[in-house]
């Protein structure tokens, strides 16, 4: 199957998922979706910089950056266009539709050029999303590729550190919305870091529920 077609039957399944979770994604979603506030808060993009966020859902994460960094402008993609209608009426009331532009797209491979004019960011984040995007690899890949700061991404680790009841109840809850936490995720981004000449930082946080990344900048020699 192409990659056209993949990315069809991709969105139409997310449509489907969020056709209604939509509403009330961001009120029950900030009770375990933990670590995002805090990537956002390491992202420090120079002033008049650009930030690109991949799977960007409702645009709860692109209103709080954008609150939090008045100088900068954002752009977000997201598979659903069910999910960016929320975006965009959000983003509307929130009354920063003039630093926030949203595109559909795949994030495993998409034209940032054709999208938004831009071929680069100087901040690329990623918040829970690679847990729910076939070839999820691909999209490392992207955000590396238009990157030219640095890569956040934050997701579900595999929570090492907590007890196997509370990772097996996890995963059965996950799992009702295509979400399955990535084993390899920290050894994928490291390398794919480390082919690009990217240092990469990891933080495993609450006991190894969530996992935060940061790649950037030149490897230490």
């Amino acid at each position: 199957m192409s990659t056209p077609e993949l990315s069809a039957g991709h969105s139409g399944l997310m449509d489907g998922v969020y056709r209604h979770q939509r509403h009330i994604y961001d009120l029950t979603r900030k009770y375990y979706l933990l670590g995002r506030d805090r990537m956002i808060s390491e992202l420090a993009p120079p002033k008049g910089g650009t930030v690109l966020e991949l799977g960007c859902g409702t645009g709860r994460n692109l209103i709080l950056a954008a609150k939090r960094y008045p100088n900068a402008h954002f752009y977000g993609l997201d598979i659903s266009a069910e999910m960016l209608a929320t975006a965009r009426a959000s983003i509307a009331r929130a009354g920063l539709s003039d630093r926030i532009s949203l595109a559909q797209a795949d994030a495993t491979s998409f034209d940032a050029a054709s999208l938004f004019g831009r071929t680069g960011f100087d901040r690329v984040f990623v918040s829970y999303a690679l847990s729910m995007i076939p070839g999820w690899e691909r999209s490392v890949s992207a955000a590396l590729a238009v990157s030219v700061g640095s890569v956040h991404i934050v997701d579900f680790g595999q929570q090492e550190g907590l007890p196997n009841w509370f990772r097996n109840l996890l995963r059965g809850w996950l799992a009702r919305f295509h979400v399955s936490p990535r084993e390899t995720m920290a050894v994928e981004i490291a390398a794919q870091a480390s082919a690009a000449g990217k240092s990469c930082r990891f933080s495993a946080l609450y006991r190894g529920y969530a996992w935060l990344f940061v790649v950037g900048g030149p490897k230490p020699i």
